[in-house]
Parts: structure tokens; sequence; C-alpha cells
């Protein structure tokens, strides 16, 4: 009864400090970015540098770098990338920002660096951005003929896509709500209280009621689409962290084997890093005798992954689709770990 309520306790604590640590400051702003994704980004837009028939140079690319500027983990970016993929993305460059976004931030790179060393460092930035784009070739082309048919349902070409508000008055709104999504990721509160006006003159000048009414109702979709098996998952990582113990994890693995930088793979994948956190959890299995390989492979696997992103996953893309992103994604955080274990020994 007593390790019961003990990993009751685990889970609770657990779910407690991500609701007043991560929801409000960073979950809460990233759903209402992807309710205006789905309202006010022309679905030609999307098409035009995302969808199946884009260039692949384009569509690629910018789904790998464009996490660079956002402070967000593995659960914050669910709803950005629900956004896009719903709004008409092709399943490639979507999952390519779903993998590298929580591990390209600015603030990632430099912290990882500075913490771990720059060979982790730039390892880390160069695993996350080219095998961003590897899943996702690797995830279209599975996945080619379900895409087909769900671009075809959509528009036959991108002149019968609904066209959206000018382009300089969509910049400017994103551009305010990505600002508030840092600004209270990183609890900047006098600018996010001038962003917050900002936001407030854009709307009355350039939406109608109407508009609005919709946005909301949007960001709700996206809420009651993702948030609760987010909150499920959180709690069942934290239940996994009581029983877990770390010391047993870093003496698996302390070497450079296969079987270890699976283990580091597998295990990032499962527990929930909130932003910037999984840099100093390495750290300490670094200094416990994890080796560099393993620790490169949490880095790859953890930020990209969680149970509770699985979870939530699951409902937004489907389980056959969600259970080959896991295995694609451990598998390669596992060969990359090894590789680069082979090269800094």
């Amino acid at each position: 009864m007593d390790f019961l309520l003990l990993l009751l306790k685990s889970g609770w604590d657990t779910l407690l400090d991500y609701l007043s640590l991560h929801v409000l400051t960073c979950l809460i702003p990233a759903l209402f970015i992807a309710g205006a994704i789905s309202v006010f980004v022309s679905q030609a837009s999307v098409l035009k540098y995302f969808g199946p028939k884009a260039n692949k140079f384009v569509s690629y690319g910018v789904g790998a770098v464009s996490g660079t500027i956002l402070a967000v983990c593995s659960c914050t970016v669910l709803p950005l990338f629900s956004g896009i993929y719903m709004a008409g993305a092709g399943l490639g460059p979507a999952i390519a920002f779903l993998y590298s976004g929580p591990a390209i931030n600015v603030m990632a790179i430099v912290y990882s660096a500075r913490l771990l060393g720059w060979d982790i460092g730039i390892a880390r930035v160069v695993g996350a951005v080219f095998f961003s784009v590897i899943i996702g070739l690797i995830m279209a082309y599975l996945f080619r003929k379900e895409e087909k048919v769900r671009s075809d349902g959509r528009f036959d070409t991108l002149s019968d896509a609904e066209q959206g508000k000018p382009w300089w008055q969509e910049l400017i709104f994103f551009a305010i709500l990505v600002g508030i999504l840092l600004a209270a990721s990183s609890k900047e509160w006098i600018i996010l209280g001038v962003l917050l006006v900002a936001l407030v003159i854009v709307m009355w000048r350039w939406f109608t009621l109407d508009e609005f009414k919709l946005w909301m109702k949007e960001t709700w979709r996206f809420l009651l689409l993702i948030v609760p098996w987010l909150l499920i998952g959180v709690f069942i990582a934290g239940i996994l962290k009581a029983i877990i113990p770390q010391s047993a994890v870093a003496a698996i693995v302390g070497g450079n084997t296969i079987l270890g930088n699976f283990v580091a793979s597998l295990f990032g994948a499962l527990m929930y890093f909130a932003t910037l956190t999984e840099v100093p959890i390495v750290k300490a299995f670094l200094d416990m005798g994890m080796g560099k390989g393993p620790a490169l492979a949490l880095l790859l696997a953890g930020p990209a992954l969680s149970l509770p992103s699985m979870l939530a996953l699951g409902k937004i893309m489907g389980w056959k689709k969600t259970l080959t992103y896991i295995t694609l994604v451990t598998i390669m955080a596992t060969i990359t770990g090894y590789i680069f274990g082979l090269i800094v020994q």
C-alpha cells in the first residue's frame, strides 16, 4: 500500500509541476497559435510551402529549422504541429518540424554546449536537423497513399483554397503570438503585457467578431484534442520516475554499446522533459558515468518524444503513424548516439 501511495504521489506531484510551470506559460499560448493557424492562415499558403506538392527543399528546410526561435518542449510543440498538419501541410515537413522543434531552439543549443560540451551541443543540433528531414521523408514515403487521399480531399489546386488576409497583417499577427509564447515561457512579464495590448489592438483593427469567435472555437477544439491526453501522460510519466531509479539507468548506459544507446533512447522517449530540463538531467547522468554516445541519444529522443506526446499524437494522426514515428525516432537516436560515441572515444 505504501508503494502504491508513493507511485500516486509521484504522478500527482509531476502533474502539479507541469500544470503550474508549463500549461499557462507555454501550452496555452501554443494552443492559441494552433487555433490561429487553423483559422487565419490561408490553406493556399500552407499548401504552397508545406503541402505534398511544395518544393521539398523549402518545405523540409523550413520545417527542420523553424523551431530555432521557439522554446518549446515535446508537448508544447504538439498544438503547433497539429495546426499546420490539419491546415494541409504534408506529413513529411510537419514531422520534420515536430521532431526538430523542441531540440534546436537557441536556448537549448547554447545551454547544451555550455553545460555538456561543444561536441555534444553541435552534435545535437546537426543530428536533430538532419534526422528530422530523414524521418520526415521516410514517414511521407511510408504513408504516401494515405497522404494523397488526404491532400486530394482538400483541394485539387491551390486556387480552390480560400485566400487569407494580406500577408503583412498575418505576419504581424503571428509575430505577436510567437512573441507572447516566448515572453510567457521566459517570464518576461512587462514584454508580455505590451504584446497582449498589441494583440488587442490588432484584433480590434483587422479582425471581425465572427473571426475572433471562430479562433476561440478552434483553440478550444485543439485543447480538447490534446490536453487531456497530455495530462494523463504526464501523470504516468511521474509514476515511471518513481519506478525507474536513475542510478540503474546510468549504470546500464555507462559504455557505448548498441544496447546502452537504445536504453537511453527509450528512456528519453518515455520520460517527459520540460524545456531545457533534459540538459541538467543528462549532465547528472554524465557525472554518474554515462557515456557521451548514450547522452546524445537521450538528447535526440527525449525532447522529440514523451509518453504524454505519444498519447496526444495518437489522437492527432492515428496510432499507425504515431507508432511508426516513435520507432523511427528511437532507431535514429540509437544509431546516432552509437556513431557519436565511437567518434569521441
